[in-house]
């Protein structure tokens, strides 16, 4: 036989080392095959949200963005004229007023509810012209964010999607090893000249994923600080061990019992911190009989208030330490409560993360880029690398050409095996008796079970039901 016109089909004629490839085919083939949906999934989702600025100012032009004939670039109201124009044109609790970044967009207020929804209210900076309003959870960037992490789904969504991401690691790690050229020239850096039909469909995806597995890699484990179990159980881990916020920040700080990832999105490493609390010296706001900032309480007036430092005060203060564009001001939600500045760029350099005391405007926190662990600061680095934003334009690209090949892989996958495969036969790669694993690939597959406990889960069950089919075919006289 040439090995330059080999194929995967063809393996038994290989030497000893077929058994092993037989195998690890076998895994390639049922992995992708059951997570297919999923890496489907994640990567049209993914590519999308990496234009989700773009496509925001496309889709909803007439709320976010500025008319051409509004008024001068750097003139803007206090921040109070316009949470009041947005609270007059839709009623409810003022939550939040974010800052844009430049001239073209509109400040943006969300409104609480009575029904439990937020809705983003856009306000002319310039003028306080109320351009509309838009239903948080019907924003298209927002369906595409819970798609792609499944939060669709539930609890249930999220695991799952956590373990297809896992198994994308695996598949990456199995391709390498099936690709790998054994002496073989043609179908591995390019395809086959003459390649027809399968062959060529089978060098496409080979050939892609020689290309684009390092930035599936990257964007597989990455992605797993978003995820519902490792993510959060890493992320308390840090918390634990003083690797998130330095303890020295909370020196004479009071804590509340709200969890920081209830401010919107903020830094990866603070997301299970709390969030400060207010020192509130009046005895009128005192609430002794409720935890800090245990939920929003709807009478807490912000606007008006002869004891609450006002938003104007607090942006002015902010401005003073350098953050004038480009963030969230969270409002205080209650007695105890605080105002919370974040800003999150795209670049990891450029987060902050802002906590002002609402009777005072103290700064209880001020939480630069490095005010984190090492671990933390790789992490976040490694998320904003995934999001596209860390290096700009070419940041962006790479990582959609990351994506394209996901789906690609996926594509050329489906078609390479369904023209393969006999007509009723699902044809997985077959395994002989006296195929084994070698030690290295079981150690390889241990390391990435204890160190993602959802993957080694699910390959503990396909183990398991792969030996209980095997069994039940024995008995029955099939062929494994």
């Amino acid at each position: 036989m040439d090995r330059n016109t080999w194929e995967p089909e063809q393996v038994s004629s290989l030497p000893a080392a077929s058994g092993l490839y037989r195998r690890i085919w076998r895994w390639h083939f049922f992995a992708g095959l059951f997570c297919l949906p999923f890496i489907l999934s994640l990567a049209i989702t993914g590519a999308l949200y990496l234009f989700h600025s773009q496509i925001d100012d496309a889709v909803y032009a007439a709320q976010m963005l500025r008319p051409p004939s509004s008024g001068a670039a750097g003139a803007t109201l206090p921040p109070t004229r316009l949470i009041a124009g947005a609270l007059q044109a839709y009623p409810g609790r003022a939550k939040a007023l974010t800052i844009p970044a430049d001239a073209r967009h509109n400040a943006q207020v969300d409104i609480a509810r009575p029904d439990g929804g937020t809705l983003q209210v856009f306000v002319d900076p310039a003028t306080g012209t109320v351009a509309g309003a838009i239903d948080q959870s019907a924003r298209i960037m927002t369906l595409v964010k819970q798609i792609h992490s499944l939060t669709v789904a539930g609890t249930a969504g999220q695991v799952l999607i956590e373990i297809a991401a896992g198994w994308i690691i695996v598949l990456m790690a199995s391709g390498i090893y099936l690709w790998w050229p054994r002496g073989r020239r043609a179908g591995v850096v390019s395809i086959r000249r003459n390649a027809r039909g399968r062959v060529w469909w089978r060098d496409l995806h080979a050939v892609t994923g020689a290309f684009g597995g390092a930035i599936i890699l990257f964007l597989a484990l990455t992605g797993m600080p978003w995820s519902v179990f490792w993510g959060k159980n890493v992320n308390a881990w840090l918390t634990a061990h003083g690797l998130g916020t330095p303890a020295g920040m909370w020196s004479g700080v009071p804590k509340s019992t709200l969890p920081a990832s209830s401010l919107g999105d903020l830094p990866w490493a603070q997301q299970q911190d709390a969030v400060p609390a207010s020192t509130d010296a009046h005895t009128q706001h005192r609430d002794a009989g409720s935890s800090p900032h245990a939920a929003p309480q709807p009478t807490h007036a912000v606007l008006g208030n002869p004891a609450v430092v006002s938003p104007d005060a607090v942006v002015a203060r902010l401005a003073a330490l350098g953050m004038t564009s480009e963030y969230r001001l969270v409002l205080p939600a209650g007695a105890r409560g605080v105002y919370s500045a974040v800003r999150m760029p795209g670049q990891r350099e450029r987060q902050r993360v802002i906590h002002l005391d609402q009777y005072s405007g103290k700064t209880l926190m001020d939480l630069g880029p490095d005010a984190t662990g090492a671990v933390g600061r790789i992490t976040e680095w490694g998320v904003a690398v995934h999001q596209g934003g860390q290096y700009g334009t070419p940041n962006l690209l790479v990582m959609l050409a990351g994506c394209g090949a996901l789906v690609m892989l996926c594509v050329s996958g489906v078609i390479a095996w369904w023209k393969r495969r006999p007509a009723g036969r699902l044809a997985a790669p077959a395994r002989k008796d006296g195929d084994r694993l070698a030690k290295g690939v079981i150690a390889i597959a241990v390391v990435l079970g204890c160190l993602f406990p959802l993957l080694g889960a699910s390959m503990l069950a396909i183990v398991l039901a792969d030996s209980l089919v095997r069994t039940c075919r024995s008995r029955t006289g099939l062929p494994n």
